[in-house]
């Protein structure tokens, strides 16, 4: 299977729908569907752009797992000594989706973008959603309708936390009583933690029934609206699990890209840990929650992209986790490259990035040992890793 996941024929053709073992005739047609082909979970799977591979049974789906992150790998001479089996998350399990509302030709639709097109698929079944974030989109279309004029668009972002839902969204102002009353009683009709729109003020929290706290480490973390949170809890812990296994016991570790502390509150409960991440609201959340619990974690707010930590700074550290965006971490991987760092568990969500940050550690010195191939978004072409390297 191909990245985008197309069949690849043995002569080297991409056949779109195709999987291994299927027959395809000289057109490209389908002739026959194989054993790893299988009857898609979802009606709009073909035009809906979430899921590119529903009709790819799971044995052949990790087999893609795997090569996603094995093949970019490969092209850059990186070869990990030890490769984990795949973790796939089930069906059901989303805990966290952005989508829009739109109007277009008096049509209201609420869902994800169309497969390859800036339209949307509006969304009447979902089979990746956990089921307390599906049951709001047909609530949502009908509430935000009369507020959608033709031709705009409203972003919806959806967390599923501890007390309930945490929605924003964006690009609708809440200025009139009958909107913020509406919504008002939206959020209290259907259990919300909290409800915030986001307009050109900035973002005003217009419901705050709960507290909208995930569980990291065990430590509940109030998560800032639209946090950035693993999609699933299950993929979560597999990530977690990995850089635990990697980092060990390591007495002082340095977590770069931290966010709200998916690995620095884990890692806190045996290690003294410095997190770093140029997102604001995200380390506030971070430093509150592991003063509360009493985590021995300090908090650093940094733009690890344009000052990355050097390798002087990085020379006290026993261990270091590094998580950055699907861009990488060029400059990071740099100092990490020149750094003395025992033992550095990388996580990434691309595998082309990761490549080429794993060429620069190499170069630098470090050896590829275990890597884990995580597939938390079921029938998506998206894959995560976690990776272990030493000196």
């Amino acid at each position: 299977m191909g990245a985008k996941g197309d069949g690849v024929t043995r002569n080297g053709r991409f056949i779109a729908g195709a999987v291994p073992g299927d027959i395809v005739g000289a057109d490209g047609s389908i002739l026959s569907h194989g054993p790893n082909h299988i009857a898609p979970a979802c009606r709009h799977f073909g035009t809906c752009g979430g899921c590119q591979i529903q009709h790819v049974a799971d044995p052949a789906i990790a087999d893609f797992a795997r090569d996603r992150v094995l093949q970019p790998l490969a092209r850059v001479g990186v070869t990990p000594a030890d490769v984990r089996p795949v973790h796939l998350s089930p069906p059901g399990a989303r805990r966290r989706a952005a989508m829009r509302a739109t109007r277009t030709g008096g049509e209201v639709r609420l869902g994800f973008n169309a497969e390859g097109a800036h339209s949307l698929v509006d969304m009447q079944q979902c089979p990746v959603l956990h089921p307390a974030l599906f049951a709001l989109v047909a609530p949502l279309r009908r509430i935000l309708a009369p507020h959608l004029k033709e031709r705009s668009a409203i972003g919806i972002t959806m967390t599923l936390t501890e007390s309930g839902v945490d929605l924003l969204l964006a690009n609708l102002q809440a200025n009139s009583l009958p909107l913020i009353e509406g919504l008002t009683d939206f959020a209290r009709t259907h259990g919300l933690a909290r409800l915030s729109v986001e307009g050109p003020m900035g973002v005003e929290t217009l419901v705050a029934a709960g507290d909208p706290a995930v569980r990291l480490g065990g430590v509940p973390v109030t998560l800032p609206p639209a946090a950035f949170l693993q999609a699933t809890a299950d993929g979560e812990a597999a990530l977690v699990a990995a850089v635990l296994s990697i980092i060990g016991r390591a007495g002082r570790v340095a977590d770069l890209f931290a966010g709200s502390g998916t690995f620095a509150l884990p890692l806190s409960a045996t290690s003294t840990v410095e997190a770093v991440d140029g997102a604001g609201p995200a380390i506030r959340a971070l430093e509150g929650a592991a003063r509360r619990a009493g985590r021995s974690i300090t908090v650093q707010h940094r733009d690890l992209f344009r000052r990355p930590l050097s390798a002087a700074e990085l020379a006290p550290f026993d261990a270091v986790v590094i998580d950055p965006p699907r861009a990488g971490a060029i400059a990071q991987t740099e100092q990490l490259a020149l750094s003395k760092v025992p033992v550095i568990a990388a996580v990434s969500c691309n595998p082309a990035t990761f490549a080429r940050d794993a060429e620069r550690l190499v170069g630098g010195g470090y050896t590829l040992h275990r890597l884990w191939p995580i597939a938390q978004f079921r029938w998506s072409t998206h894959i995560e890793l976690a990776a272990e390297f030493r000196r």
